[in-house]
C-alpha cells in the first residue's frame, strides 16, 4: 500500500474513522517504536506496517488516509525485552489494541503466542521469535455510525426500586435449550428479548437481568487442552468488544436491541465486568496485547523483580489500575457499554483490587473516587464483589455509599441456619435486617447488601440439597477446584433420589432459603435457573462446563418451583415492610411506645439470643406508624410449634399471607387468624400481615396484596 501516514492526533484512543480515513493512536510508556500492521480483508496476510510518526507524551499516533471501516489491524510493539526489570516488548508478536471494538479471526493455541521460546523449553527470560500474527484476531477499524449513543430507556434507580430481585444468568446458558426460543437464536444476545424470556422476567416480577460477562474474552490454553473452555468468561481480552460466541443474526445491533427490549419491558440490564486482570495470564501466558505494548505500566509487578506478576486476582496478574492510562482504559470502557451500548449498571468481579493503593485497599482510592465523581457513571447501578485474594482482600461493607455488594455473609448464615447449624440463628437475625452491622455507615441504605444464598459460582439451588460434597471431576483438576465449605445438605442421599421423603424434604428446604432471601431486607439476587429447581450435578465450579451441565433445562422444570418463585416476588413487591429506605434498630415510633422492629421467640417474649441452638424465631415489623404491620416467623426444627401472636391494633387481624408447608403457588395464602397463636409445620417459615377484620363478618375485606394467577 503506497498510502503515507501523516501525524494524526493523540486522542480519542484506538482507531477512529473520520469520514476520510484514519486516526490510530496507542499508549505506550516504554516502548522505542510502534509499528501499525494492515491485513487483507480476511485478516489472514499483512498487506502493510507502517511506524506511527509521532508521539504526544506517551501517547503514539498517525493517520492514515483512505482506510474504511473493517479494516483489520494490529501492532507490533518495539523496546527492550527485560522481564527482570518488567519489559516484555517483542515485534515478533501481533498485539490486539486494547480500544478495539471488535475483530476478525479467533484467538489460537499455539506456542508462538508467547514472547518467549515455549517450544525450546526455555523459561519466560527466553526471547522467541516466532511471528503469532498467524493465530492473533485482528482488530477492525469501527464505523462510528455504528455506535450512536444509545441512552438506557429507565432514569436511574431510586430506593423504592430494589423491591424485583436481580436475576443472574449466563446468556447462553439461560437460552440454549428454550423449547420456544428458534434454534437459530438459542444462546444469543437476542434470545435474551425473546417474547418468551419476557413472559418470564415478568412473571418472576424481576427488576433487572445481570448477564455474566459479555465482553469479549479467551479460553486459556490449559482448558483448550483438556476439551474445554472458558464458559463463564472470566478472562477478559477486550475491554469494549462484545464476546463474538453469542451473537445472533444481527451481530452487535442485535445485543443493542435486546437491551432496548429488556429496557421496555422494565428490566434493567446489568454486566458483569472483570478490570482486575486480563486474559494475558502470569509470566508464562501469552503476549496478546497490555503484556506486549506495555508491561510494566498495565500490570502491577513485583518490587524488586519486574519478573514476576502480583497476582491478588489468583489468575496469574492484576491490572494496575492506580496509573492514569490502565485508569482512563477503565473509566473509557465503563462510559463506552452506558452510553453506547446503552446498559444501567455494573457488577464488578473482584472489586477490591479496584480499592487497592500501595498501602491497601481504600474507600476512595483512585478508580472508585473516579466514578463517583463521573457525570455518566454516578447515575447507574454499582455492584462490588467485596473480596479477592490479596492482602485484607476481604472488604465486605467497605465500598462507597453508591455501592450495593455481594453478601457472602447472607448466604451462608441461611444456608448454616436452615441446615440447623449452632449459633446460627444469630447471625441469620442480623442479615434478614440488612447486615447493618456491615453497612449502615456513611449514609448507606440497606440496598447496600446485595442478598443470594446461591450464585453462578457455587452449588445452585437444588444441589445444596442433593450434595454434601463438591463432584467437579468432569472439570479435569482432581476434583480439587471449586470451594470446599459449601453449607449444603443431602439429606442422607448424596445426588438425586426417588424417595418421596427425601424430595419433600429437600423441596421445602428450598423454600425456606427462597423465602428467606425475598424477605430480607436488601436487594435479593436470583440466580438463573434456581426458580426451575436446576441442577449441575454436584459441580459447584462449572466455569468450564459449556454444555448441559450449565445450560437450564427447560423440559425438566419444576412448574411448582416456578410457581413460589412468582408467589414470592410478587409478595415482595407488594409489601412495602420489605423494602425499606432506612435500617431498623428497634427505634420507638413517633406516637407510639411500640419499636420499629421486634424479635420475639415463641412463647412471644425475647429470643435467648445466648443459645447455641436457638431454631426458632420470629420477627415483627412495624417500619411506620400506620399498618403495615408485617410477622415472618422461622422454625426450623422437625416437630411443629407454636407461635404466640402479637396483639394487633383495634379493628385488625392476622392474615397468613405465605407458609412454606405447602408446595408451588399453595405456599400463597390469604387465611385469617382469629386465635392467639398459630402452628407453624416442622421445618418451615410463614409470614403474617396485617389486615382489617371483617365487619360485619362475611363483608369481602380488601386484599392484602395481588395473588399470582
Amino acid at each position: 500500500m503506497s498510502m503515507r501516514m501523516q501525524a494524526g492526533r493523540p486522542d480519542p484512543l484506538g482507531s477512529f474513522f473520520d469520514g476520510q480515513g484514519c486516526n490510530f493512536a496507542l499508549f505506550t510508556a516504554h516502548a522505542e517504536r510502534v509499528l501499525l500492521c494492515l491485513f487483507d480483508e480476511d485478516g489472514s496476510e499483512e498487506i502493510a506496517r507502517y511506524a506511527l510518526p509521532e508521539r504526544s507524551g506517551d501517547i503514539w499516533h498517525g493517520y492514515l488516509p483512505g482506510i474504511q471501516p473493517g479494516q483489520c489491524y494490529g501492532y507490533r510493539v518495539e523496546g527492550p525485552y527485560a522481564p527482570e526489570q518488567g519489559h516484555r516488548f517483542n515485534p515478533n508478536k501481533l498485539l490486539l489494541d486494547p480500544y478495539a471494538r471488535s475483530w476478525k479471526g479467533q484467538l489460537g493455541d499455539d506456542p508462538a503466542l508467547c514472547g518467549f521460546d515455549l517450544t525450546g523449553g526455555g523459561d519466560d527470560l527466553s526471547f522467541c521469535s516466532r511471528d503469532s500474527a498467524a493465530f492473533m484476531p485482528k482488530a477492525q477499524v469501527f464505523d462510528p455510525k455504528e455506535f450512536v449513543p444509545q441512552p438506557s430507556k429507565l432514569p436511574p434507580l431510586a430506593p423504592t426500586d430494589r423491591r424485583g430481585p436481580i436475576y443472574e444468568a449466563h446468556v447462553k446458558g439461560l437460552t440454549q435449550r428454550h423449547p420456544d426460543i428458534p434454534e437459530a437464536l438459542r444462546g444469543s444476545y437476542e434470545a435474551l428479548a425473546h417474547p418468551a424470556m419476557l413472559a418470564l422476567y415478568k412473571a418472576l416480577s424481576l427488576g433487572a437481568i445481570e448477564l455474566l460477562p459479555v465482553q469479549a474474552f479467551a479460553d486459556e490454553r490449559a482448558l483448550l487442552r483438556r476439551g474445554l473452555t472458558n464458559y463463564w468468561g472470566y478472562n477478559t481480552l477486550g475491554f469494549f468488544a462484545l464476546e463474538p460466541r453469542y451473537m445472533g443474526p444481527n451481530g452487535r445491533a442485535g445485543f443493542r436491541a435486546a437491551v432496548q427490549e429488556l429496557q421496555s419491558a422494565g428490566l434493567r440490564v446489568f454486566l458483569d465486568v472483570v478490570y482486575n486482570h486480563s486474559a494475558e495470564s502470569d509470566q508464562l501466558g501469552p503476549t496478546l496485547s497490555f503484556r506486549g505494548i506495555d508491561n510494566a505500566s498495565y500490570y502491577r509487578l513485583m518490587p524488586g523483580d519486574g519478573r514476576y506478576y502480583i497476582n491478588d486476582t489468583g489468575c496469574g496478574n492484576t491490572l494496575n489500575l492506580n496509573h492514569p492510562q490502565v485508569l482512563r482504559l477503565v473509566m473509557d470502557s465503563l462510559r463506552f457499554w452506558v452510553q453506547i451500548m446503552g446498559v444501567d449498571g455494573f457488577r464488578f468481579d473482584l472489586a477490591v483490587c479496584m480499592g487497592r493503593e500501595p498501602h491497601g485497599f481504600e474507600t476512595h482510592s483512585r478508580l472508585l473516587a473516579a466514578i463517583a465523581q463521573d457525570p455518566v457513571l454516578r447515575r447507574v447501578s454499582l455492584i462490588a464483589e467485596p473480596w479477592d485474594i490479596g492482602p485484607g482482600g476481604y472488604q465486605l461493607g467497605g465500598f462507597p455509599a453508591d455501592f450495593s455488594e455481594w453478601n457472602d455473609q447472607f448466604r451462608d448464615s441461611t444456608l448454616r441456619f436452615w441446615r440447623g447449624d449452632e449459633n446460627s440463628a444469630q447471625a441469620l437475625a442480623t442479615c434478614l435486617l440488612g447486615s447493618a452491622d456491615r453497612f449502615d455507615h456513611s449514609g448507606r441504605r440497606p440496598w447496600a447488601s446485595l442478598n443470594f444464598v446461591t450464585a453462578h459460582d457455587g452449588f445452585t439451588l437444588a444441589d445444596t440439597t442433593r450434595y454434601l460434597q463438591r463432584h467437579n471431576l468432569a472439570n479435569g483438576e482432581g476434583n480439587r477446584d471449586g470451594h470446599p465449605m459449601n453449607h449444603s445438605d443431602n439429606f442422607g442421599v448424596e445426588g438425586p433420589s426417588d424417595d418421596p421423603s427425601i424430595l419433600a424434604a429437600r423441596a421445602r428446604r428450598q423454600r425456606n432459603l427462597l423465602a428467606s432471601l425475598f424477605l430480607a431486607q436488601g436487594w435479593p439476587m436470583l440466580l438463573a435457573g434456581d426458580e426451575l429447581s436446576h441442577s449441575q450435578g454436584g459441580n459447584n465450579n462449572a466455569y468450564c462446563q459449556d454444555n448441559e451441565t450449565t445450560w437450564l433445562d427447560w423440559h425438566n422444570a419444576d412448574p411448582d418451583q416456578l410457581a413460589y418463585v412468582r408467589a414470592l416476588s410478587a409478595l415482595r413487591q407488594a409489601l412495602p415492610a420489605l423494602h425499606q429506605s432506612c435500617y431498623l434498630h428497634g427505634q420507638p415510633l413517633e406516637g407510639s411506645g411500640s419499636a420499629n422492629v421486634e424479635w420475639l421467640a415463641p412463647d412471644g417474649d425475647s429470643p435467648d439470643w445466648s443459645d447455641d441452638h436457638l431454631s426458632s424465631l420470629a420477627l415483627l415489623m412495624r417500619p411506620e406508624a400506620g399498618q403495615d404491620w408485617l410477622l415472618c416467623c422461622f422454625h426450623r426444627r422437625k416437630e411443629p410449634q407454636s407461635f404466640a401472636l402479637p396483639i394487633c391494633p383495634p379493628g385488625h387481624e392476622w392474615l397468613l399471607v405465605l407458609d412454606t408447608r405447602h408446595n408451588g403457588a399453595a405456599a400463597q395464602c390469604e387465611q385469617r387468624l382469629a386465635g392467639p397463636s398459630f402452628e407453624m409445620a416442622g421445618e418451615s417459615l410463614a409470614v403474617m400481615a396485617l389486615a382489617p377484620q371483617i365487619n360485619p363478618p362475611h363483608t369481602a375485606a380488601p386484599p392484602a396484596f395481588a395473588r399470582v394467577q
